[in-house]
Order: structure tokens, then C-alpha cells, then sequence
């Protein structure tokens, strides 16, 4: 796991990070604690959570003639996930993913 070594004087390590080319750093959302009776959930029943957010989005991918192809997800999309896969980083004790957007199955409009 890649540990941020370098601070800010305001702490806040993650406006200065990009994404290189087609990368995507996200966020998962919390898995669900309860169930809707009110049931507490053990960590091994909780399952993997598919759904993300982006945080920040690379430029995107050039193909054989040089030509900027964008990424199709930006800062703040909503996002759903393979079950594995991903680079996990941590940045100010937070735990994020960066993927490949074609590893990402699609965004929530």
C-alpha cells in the first residue's frame, strides 16, 4: 500500500494528487451495517461494496495517432465497480482505489 510521506501546510494531500492517463482514484461507500429490521451485520456478512465516487479523473488515453482520447467519468461521478481489481492507496488515514476506467462497469446518471 503507497503511504503518503509528504504534507501540506493546510494537511490536505489530496487536491495535489492527478491521476496519470486513463487512471481514476475512488472512493467506495460504506458498507451497510444494519439491515432493514435493524439487525446488526458481522464485517464477514457485510460483502464488497460496488458502488463508488470519483475523486479525480486523469486526462485519458492518446491512441496510435497521438490523439487525446478523454476519460467518460469526472470528479464527482457516481460509479459502479468489478468486485476485484483496483490499487489500494491510503491518503490522510483514508483508503481510496485507483482504477483503469475500463475497468470501471459504469456511472449513475
Amino acid at each position: 500500500m503507497f503511504r503518503a510521506v509528504k504534507r501540506l501546510a493546510n494537511g490536505d494531500l489530496l487536491k495535489t494528487f492527478q491521476p496519470l492517463h486513463d487512471r481514476v482514484l475512488i472512493e467506495r461507500f460504506a458498507a451497510e451495517v444494519k439491515t432493514k429490521g435493524g439487525i446488526m451485520l458481522p464485517e464477514k456478512a457485510q460483502g464488497k461494496v460496488l458502488e463508488a465516487t470519483v475523486v479525480a479523473a486523469g486526462p485519458g488515453l492518446r491512441n496510435e495517432k497521438g490523439d487525446l482520447i478523454p476519460n467518460s467519468v469526472k470528479a464527482g461521478d457516481r460509479v459502479l465497480l468489478p468486485e476485484y481489481g483496483g490499487t489500494k492507496v491510503t491518503f490522510e488515514d483514508k483508503e481510496y482505489s485507483i482504477f483503469r476506467e475500463t475497468d470501471i462497469l459504469g456511472k449513475f446518471n
